[in-house]
């Protein structure tokens, strides 16, 4: 019955095979692009077309025959050995590529609402008045001499002008706090930052008029953790009277150019749930003085936080002018996207160079200078400008105040309203109580001078940021939030930043990306371990296994969100700190690292128990492994090897995504003989392939496996892994060694057959069910990537590049990149040696240069993974001096000098090369993606870490990979960039072809990828985990896969966070689980064929109750952005949630 059986399944298989190459068969005859462009009529060339049609019928049917006899052969084999599973396995065809079998399931669906299309074309969307890409494209960037007001002009004002309506001054005192730069956090909070807080209670105790803000809640609450009760209650105080203002409240001001936006969102989260627990208050407006350069994705975020206003410093000189003579430095910023105004915000620019004393009160720094009271003669700091601060007396009170009046006035001609206001800081100032009083005291003479002379008109007091804002709305007679009358719109970006001349900060894009990748590493690993404890946690609750599950991991996870919060700092991820800093930060991550890896693997463990009552957590001996290690914070991760024997190893793969996937997952084993199967022992097919200790070297005693395996939704899958003799189900990859004339050994084992090519070569190419990627015989290098079902192949060439640095003083730096002109091909001193590895599941170039070692993959899986190429670089600089290195693609789109880069991974920013500028210029921080196109094709680069992005030429897209400087570029670091690691960079490479012309109907300049391009991103930045069971013994109970949700997102929703919050022992967890939800905006215009996907888009809805499978939702309650307003009551009938495109929605859940 059993030979009956399987000799009946493998019948089917012919059967099904057969059918499936027939469909592709008449699939390739049956598309012509000609047709579909000419509406149905055949192109002239009749005859010829219908003859090469004949010939590729004959072709495919004489290939649908040999896979035929194929299978036949398979099933005779099966027949004859009777014992084992039947296992279909892939084949060779004629051709060279390998055949999957069709999946033993139905096939996958794939459905988009047509209302959900309508929203990339745009609608009837309020015109903005301001639009950052026009304004850049009309600015002359010219650079002329302002005067004193070296960017800017002349400001004149009449002296009447202010008799009917009265000037209202704010002076706010500032100090901003760097969590590391020059000095470490720690170093800078004993230092300094504790002597700030400790004199700030003191300080603003002795006069209620006094006011102080505040951003950072990372140094806010190590301060607070050391503070007696009594001052924590006039802290308290201080806050409830308005005296002392938490401005954006986040753990750090993050950096807008590098981060994502799941980092931003969480540091947000940290710091306004802190402040909320300890304080008790709700941030009302943004603060932002020292990024360089500002992202729009940070006015969406405060919105949707319920924050109504904002400020931004580090804007291009060229723009401030611009919008300083035209009073549009107050703006609401709207997302492009924004149909009803929803995401507006009350957006304040600062006019001038700096957010210190000197440069903020008016156009004069040398007069402003003058009213920095810290720096008094006899002070460790003096005015550059050569003309001290006086000490204000009753006898120079007159002079000193209308000296300081007339710049008042000459700022608040910059902007529309009679309100003004004026910051009073700088960097770690108000260290010392003398400052406090040098600058309270003396600024309260100059207040009661001016305020007693009503001819004057004017009223000056301290104030904070919210009671300056809180005053103009009043005296435009508007609430909060709204937009005040005659105030322009403005939608886009402030990337790049220039502080002056050609000084471009467009270097910190890349610098020190062996962190930057760390970071979004660190990342993924917290979402996929917020997510698996929150759901083992509610399990457990629900099974009454709480007292026995290790809710102390709760702290691990507060750590972990504190450090990589502590790494979106401006001058972190930026790469911007000194060395020492560097490896604090690099430190701190893999401390995180390695216990969210921890807390993964316990969850993992809980979850996939069968029997949960035999669940035992031991501290000492975790039940899982880790897949990876790292032996220090710069070391690249090294793969856990897995030593099996007859019996079976388990192994649990997580899939961290919310959507369904193919993939092929890999491991490391001791052994090519090898059986893998899934949880219920059914054998899978296995692509065994070398596992390569340099060029020509295979590591002795390790092998890859690699399997493909369909993983749910954020579901848990087991696998079993043994040593076994039967090698029917192995598949072993072959290789091909391209010495180029170098005479290098070369150690390979019996396991596999290495055919050594030792000259020069012709091109070649690599191919899977979709596509086929073809390269360059003598680099092995990337030529042009050909479409299943297309005519034309397509130029897609990837060249090494290195830029200099200027030979004038001023020279590339952490932050500015000034290149000595165009780049140069880089030029190893040997040929590289390329290898080409050909199997089943997939197949890849690898290049071996002096500096880099590039690996080109093609899977031959169907659906996402198999519709792109994946491209990882290591790179190794160390010995380069003053050198940049790039990636550029080449290909024949025509994209006329537009290209588009993404915002903190959350939207798209269309950019146009502009050639008015200097080539540093059109450079732009790639987050996740950027991409150019036509009327035809759109290629994407999509990566999996934040480096510097442009298009410098049609057609091409180039990356800046490391940066090796020796120098400091005068913005205050005080060192080059000298400490470069060997790094290694992930990408993926899509190319679409558009099958819809159309684009945004009303002009804005908005633009989406497509939703398989999302899908594309999301696999490359959220990889598979693969966790072994660390006991080489069989477990003592039964694994079973898990699977959380009990239905399918729809394609458009991204599972950003399942956050549980924080107890009332700050070490433990709530019942309350933060769900953050994001509904992607997409591109349909774009062809989208075999994308593989289980999952339909639905028009935004989502129905919660019955989604988490064995758990019942006891409650939902939409809130604010980071949990600080409840939005409506909690309920726990109404459990379906509506999110328009592009929304971001937190929900307050319980789970049980």
């Amino acid at each position: 019955m059993k030979l009956k059986k399987q000799v009946t399944v493998c019948g089917a298989a012919i059967f099904c095979v057969a059918v499936f190459s027939l469909y592709l068969m008449l699939d390739r005859v049956q598309h012509d692009p000609a047709r579909h462009q000419n509406g149905g009529n055949f192109p002239r060339s009749q005859i010829s077309v219908l003859q090469n049609r004949i010939e590729q019928l004959e072709q495919l049917l004489e290939e649908n025959h040999e896979i035929i006899v194929h299978i036949k052969d398979s099933v005779l084999e099966l027949t004859a050995n009777a014992e084992g599973q039947p296992v279909v396995l892939p084949f060779h065809m004629p051709n060279g590529s390998w055949m999957l079998p069709p999946e033993s399931r139905p096939p996958s669906f794939y459905s988009v609402s047509s209302q959900d299309c309508q929203f990339a074309l745009g609608g009837k969307a309020p015109k903005t008045d301001l639009q950052m890409l026009a304004v850049s494209a009309l600015l002359p960037y010219d650079n002329q001499d302002g005067g004193v007001w070296k960017q800017g002009f002349d400001i004149t004002y009449e002296p009447n002008e202010w008799d009917t309506e009265p000037l209202q001054v704010f002076v706010v005192p500032h100090s901003h706090n760097d969590p590391g730069w020059i000095k470490t956090f720690d170093k800078y909070y004993f230092d300094q930052t504790q002597h700030i807080l400790n004199s700030m209670v003191v300080k603003l105790q002795e006069d209620p008029r006094r006011r102080f803000i505040w951003s950072e809640i990372s140094f806010f609450s190590k301060w607070w953790d050391n503070i007696s009760a009594q001052k924590r209650a006039a802290v308290r105080r201080l806050v409830g009277n308005g005296q002392l203002e938490m401005a954006t409240g986040g753990w750090v001001m993050p950096d807008e150019a590098n981060s994502h936006y799941f980092a931003m969102i969480d540091q947000l989260i940290e710091g306004h749930q802190w402040l909320e627990k300890n304080i008790g208050v709700m941030p009302r407006s943004g603060w932002a003085v020292d990024p360089f350069g500002h992202s729009s994705t940070m006015p969406y975020l405060l919105r949707r936080a319920n924050l109504t206003s904002m400020l931004i410093q580090r804007v291009h000189y060229a723009i401030k002018k611009h919008f300083a003579a035209t009073q549009n430095l107050e703006f609401m910023w709207r997302q492009s996207w924004d149909t009803d105004s929803s995401t507006d915000v009350l957006c304040h620019m600062m006019p001038f160079y700096s957010y210190d004393v000197p440069h903020t009160c008016g156009p004069d720094p040398k007069i402003c200078c003058q009213f920095d009271f810290k720096r008094l003669p006899g002070g460790r700091i003096n005015c550059p400008w050569k003309v001290p601060p006086k000490a204000i007396t009753s006898a120079n009170v007159a002079e000193r105040a209308l000296l300081l009046l007339d710049q008042y006035r000459k700022k608040s001609k910059l902007y529309r309203s009679k309100v003004l206001l004026v910051p009073l800081g700088d960097d770690f100032r108000y260290d010392k109580p003398q400052e406090w009083d040098a600058q309270f005291l003396n600024y309260q003479r100059l207040f009661d001078y001016l305020n007693a002379h009503p001819d004057l008109h004017v009223q000056a007091q301290f104030g904070t940021l919210s009671d300056y804002f809180d005053a103009l709305y009043k005296r435009v007679g508007i609430v909060p939030g709204m937009r005040p009358p005659g105030f322009p719109v403005l939608s886009g970006d402030f990337f790049s930043y220039a502080d002056r001349e050609d000084h471009y900060w467009t270097g910190y894009y890349t610098s020190r990306p062996f962190y930057k990748s760390m970071g979004r590493v660190l990342e993924a690993h917290l979402r996929s371990a917020e997510i698996l404890y929150s759901l083992a946690v509610s399990h457990a609750r629900h099974a009454g296994m709480d007292s026995k599950y290790p809710l102390s991991d709760y702290a691990m996870l507060t750590d972990a969100r504190r450090n990589l919060g502590l790494f979106q700092h401006h001058d972190a991820i930026t790469g911007t700190a000194k060395e020492a800093v560097v490896v604090d930060y690099g430190v701190r991550l893999l401390h995180s690292l390695v216990n969210l890896k921890r807390v993964i693997v316990d969850a993992a463990h809980y979850l996939v128990l069968g029997d949960k009552e035999a669940y035992h957590y031991d501290l000492a001996t975790p039940f899982l492994g880790p897949d990876e290690t790292r032996l220090n914070q710069d070391s690249l991760p090294e793969k856990t090897i897995l030593k099996l024997d007859a019996a079976p190893r388990f192994v649990i793969v997580f899939n961290p995504l919310e959507q369904e996937r193919l993939s092929i997952v890999s491991l490391l084993v001791n052994t090519p003989r090898v059986r893998v199967a899934n949880d219920e022992g059914q054998p899978l097919a296995v692509q065994l392939s070398a596992w390569w200790a340099s060029a020509t070297d295979m590591a002795p005693e390790v092998y890859q496996v690699s399997v493909m395996i369909r993983l749910q939704p954020l579901g848990l899958t087991v696998l079993q892994v043994s040593k076994s003799f039967d090698s029917h189900n192995t598949l072993r990859s072959s290789v091909r060694l391209f010495l180029h004339g170098r005479d290098l050994p070369v150690r390979k084992h019996e396991a596999f057959p290495v055919r050594i090519v030792p000259a020069a070569t012709d091109d070649f190419c690599l191919e899977n069910q979709q596509m086929r990627a073809c390269f360059l015989g003598p680099s092995g290098l990337l030529k042009s990537v050909h479409h299943a079902g297309e005519e034309r192949e397509q130029r897609l060439q990837s060249q090494f590049l290195i830029y200099g640095t200027r030979s004038t003083k001023d020279k590339s730096g952490a932050y500015l990149f000034l290149p000595d002109g165009e780049a140069k091909p880089y030029t190893p001193k040997d040929p590289p040696v390329v290898r080409v590895t050909e199997g089943p599941f997939f197949s890849e170039v690898a290049i071996y240069y002096q500096h880099i070692q590039e690996v080109v993959r093609l899977y031959n899986v169907p659906g996402v993974d198999g519709l792109s190429l994946e491209v990882s670089c290591l790179v190794d600089i160390r010995d380069h001096v003053n050198k940049e290195l790039a990636l550029r693609f080449s290909t024949d789109i025509e994209n006329k000098g537009a290209f588009f880069t993404d915002l903190n991974g959350f939207q798209i920013q269309p950019r146009q090369y502009l050639k008015k500028l200097p080539l540093q210029a059109n450079f732009y921080p790639m987050p996740v993606m950027a991409y150019i196109q036509d009327r035809q094709s759109r290629l994407t680069l999509h990566t999996a870490q934040a480096l510097g992005v442009s298009s410098l030429s049609s057609g091409q897209l180039e990356v800046i990979l490391d940066r090796r400087l020796m120098q400091d570029d005068n913005r205050g670091l005080g060192q080059g960039l000298k400490d470069n690691k060997r790094t290694c960079h992930r990408f993926r490479l899509l190319l679409e072809q558009r099958s819809s012309a159309e684009t945004a109907q009303d002009g804005r300049p908005i633009s989406f990828p497509s939703l398989l391009s999302h899908m594309t991103s999301m696999h490359l930045n959220a990889e598979v985990l693969v966790m072994p069971v660390a006991q080489e013994k069989p477990p003592p109970t039964a694994l079973r896969s898990f699977q959380p949700f009990s239905a399918t997102l729809p394609c458009d929703f991204h599972l950003l966070n399942l956050r549980t919050l924080q107890g009332e022992d700050d070490s433990l967890p709530s019942t309350e689980t933060a769900l953050i939800l994001h509904r992607k905006g997409f591109d349909c215009g774009l062809e989208a064929r075999n994308l593989g996907f289980n999952c339909t888009t639905t028009q935004g809805t989502l129905s919660l109750g019955g989604l988490f499978q064995g758990l019942e939702l006891a409650s939902v309650q939409p809130s604010s952005l980071t949990l600080m307003y409840p939005l409506a009551p909690a309920s726990s009938n109404s459990t379906a949630v509506h999110l328009g495109p592009m929304e971001i929605a937190t929900f307050r859940l319980r789970l049980g």
